[in-house]
């Protein structure tokens, strides 16, 4: 009877050990399937020609690496997979960090381009003129982004696409507003160098206002951080007075609860204050 109890026990934590890695292979070629993806998507907006799959082993061999030498220093396997898995899941946020500040940038630039647009118009230059001669003188992003369009346009692609491309390529307000401005008045006609030095004022005082709200909202955003490092302050500060008391943290299967409990609460106040003080100007 008790080896009959034994056998079931032992075959159901095989099946489950067998299931947890099966599922744990998928997700990691799920995962694998889907940074190349995005990758080469990013990649191509970034107007860089490399290959995803070679990056993806060099990652692979970083992290492996990284988790072997916190195992190495620290004889705790669970957090050299801990940090081995978060530098895995870290170059998605680092690409869309990349991307966040390309836009940003783009729409610093577009003021400048609209103006300059308006100004080459008045001259009596043509739109098609007056754009490849700003986009020369401008600097990336504007620059690739613009350059593209007009040279869809040249393959036969039409203005009001070019734009639809544009802005699905840059898909902020700024640039929205922009195309919908110039779809509509390529389509109605009317004062384009006038339509482009009003969008760049807008486009000016919808900066200006961003700026003043980042400002007054920078202290609120300063508190979540410094309210995040004062639990992790106060560990360390602990460890060190009382580092046997404190081990038991480390060592115990029910310090690691609270410790997993603590790092999702922290994670959970940063995000809902950087929610509360996130205000869509």
């Amino acid at each position: 009877m008790i080896g009959l109890a034994l056998f079931l026990v032992m075959a159901l934590v095989t099946g489950a050990s067998w299931f947890a890695f099966d599922r744990l292979i998928r997700t990691y070629r799920s995962y694998e399937s889907r940074m190349k993806d995005e990758a080469r998507l990013r990649f191509d907006e970034f107007f860089l020609f490399l290959d995803p799959a070679q990056l993806w082993v060099a990652l692979t061999l970083a992290c492996a690496l990284l988790g072997g030498l916190v195992f190495w220093l620290s004889q705790r396997w669970w957090l050299a997979t801990l940090v081995a898995a978060v530098a895995l899941l870290a170059p998605r946020r680092v690409l869309q960090q990349i991307r966040m500040r390309r836009q940003h940038r783009f729409d610093t630039q577009l003021p400048g381009l609209l103006q300059s647009l308006a100004g080459a118009l008045r001259a009596g230059s043509g739109m098609q003129r007056a754009l490849q001669h700003v986009v020369t003188q401008s600097e990336p992003p504007l620059s690739q982004e613009f350059g593209l369009m007009l040279r869809e346009q040249r393959m036969g692609v039409s203005f009001s696409q070019g734009l639809a491309n544009l802005h699905q390529r840059m898909p902020t307000q700024a640039c929205g507003l922009v195309v919908s401005a110039l779809t509509i008045a390529a389509q109605s006609g009317g004062s384009l160098a006038e339509t482009l030095e009003n969008i760049a004022q807008t486009l000016r005082s919808r900066r200006h206002w961003m700026g003043r709200v980042r400002a007054l909202t920078a202290q609120g955003r300063m508190q979540s951080w410094i309210m995040a490092g004062l639990p992790l302050l106060l560990l360390a500060v602990l460890h060190s007075l009382e580092p046997e008391v404190m081990s038991l943290l480390w060592t115990t299967w029910p310090g690691w609860v609270v410790l997993g409990l603590v790092l999702v609460l922290e994670c959970l106040g940063i995000m809902l204050i950087r929610r509360i003080v996130a205000i869509d100007v």
